[in-house]
């Protein structure tokens, strides 16, 4: 059986129909601090606590992390659009520092009402357009039970669902 090669129109169509959590991964140390937006992340293992985060490898988060050797992946809580596109960029041509007016807090920088996960540098791997960063989790702190996600586009959020009776 051939392998067919999708059509990059196809693969982003199917994709927008896939919910994602709003992260924002942040780094700060010796080659400086940065913060970006990103919409995959997740875990790895439990045995060692590990997570991932894939960003465009040509990026400047992306070579930050690797010369600092540590990010925090800040899962946004739900109405922190703003805060997302902030660190997407979407306010860059006004601003110097993406944290400019956001509250932070941590070594690495933590975002109000986000769950976040502290992680050492543990290993990348280049595939296709991005570098899959793999992180060793030193820390989680809990933060609003709703998260933000995006779907087909936008932002939207989770709504929970009765428990079965």
């Amino acid at each position: 059986m051939g392998q067919r090669t999708m059509s990059r129109d196809e693969f982003i169509a199917a994709m927008r129909r896939v919910a994602n959590s709003v992260s924002v991964v942040t780094t700060d140390g010796p080659a400086g601090r940065h913060g970006s937006t990103v919409s995959s992340f997740c875990s790895v293992s439990a045995d060692p606590p590990m997570v991932l985060a894939c960003l465009n490898a040509s990026s400047k988060i992306a070579r930050l992390v690797k010369e600092n050797g540590a990010f925090k992946i800040n899962v946004l809580p739900a109405g922190a659009s703003d805060v997302a596109d902030r660190f997407a960029g979407r306010d860059d041509c006004n601003l110097t520092d993406r944290f400019e007016g956001v509250p932070t807090s941590g070594e690495l920088p933590g975002l109000p009402g986000a769950t976040s996960f502290s992680c050492t540098l543990a290993n990348t791997v280049i595939a296709g357009t991005h570098l899959v960063c793999f992180g060793l989790v030193n820390h989680v702190a809990s933060g609003a039970n709703v998260p933000l996600t995006y779907l087909d586009g936008r932002y939207d959020q989770v709504f929970k669902q009765q428990a079965a009776q």
